[in-house]
């Protein structure tokens, strides 16, 4: 399985756009990534805070031929972003539930998932937060960047790539072909 990939400089939301291009076009697997994000969105209607030179990015794939359930998928995908993260950070990470991954107690990253149907067709999309370079100020949350803890500048379409490849990986095995 191998996304195709939709790169823009500049769009309101990843979600939104890949919930456009499903709506809009034939693709049943594909990854939206742009270098801003002028809505992003978060848990639980949230803003999600977005700095240029982060990692913004949303996967889309159909879920009738994939055979894991849901509630597999959210963690697996969770598991997926933080086994790419470790490649620069060799310490702990945590997983906060529903979706975030922490280090020292900061949040790096944060995963929104929706679940949209178009036609009888559902579909999971996977939208992906990472502080590469830089942290937000959020009031009362502590946050922290990849380049923060590693001090190691770090190649974000690399990086991307990395995330896209894990994904494409972990997908093939539970995509059920007729």
């Amino acid at each position: 399985m191998k996304f195709k990939i939709f790169r823009y400089s500049r769009v309101k939301s990843t979600n939104q756009t890949a919930i456009r291009i499903i709506k809009n076009s034939n693709s049943n697997f594909g990854i939206v990534i742009s270098d801003l994000q002028t809505n992003g969105k978060g848990q639980y209607g949230r803003k999600w805070i977005s700095i240029k030179g982060n990692v913004f990015l949303s996967f889309f794939y159909k879920l009738e031929k994939i055979t894991l359930p849901l509630n597999i998928l959210t963690k697996k995908n969770c598991f997926l972003v933080k086994k790419v993260i470790a490649k620069y950070y060799k310490k702990k990470i945590i997983f906060k539930s529903p979706n975030d991954l922490l280090i020292n107690k900061k949040k790096i990253c944060g995963i929104l998932q929706e679940k949209i149907e178009k036609y009888d067709n559902k579909f999971l999309v996977v939208g992906i937060g990472i502080n590469l370079i830089k942290k937000p100020k959020i009031l009362n949350y502590a946050t922290t960047s990849l380049y923060e803890i590693t001090k190691q500048k770090i190649n974000k379409k690399l990086f991307e790539n990395q995330l896209k490849i894990t994904f494409e990986k972990f997908l093939s095995k539970y995509y059920k072909t007729n």
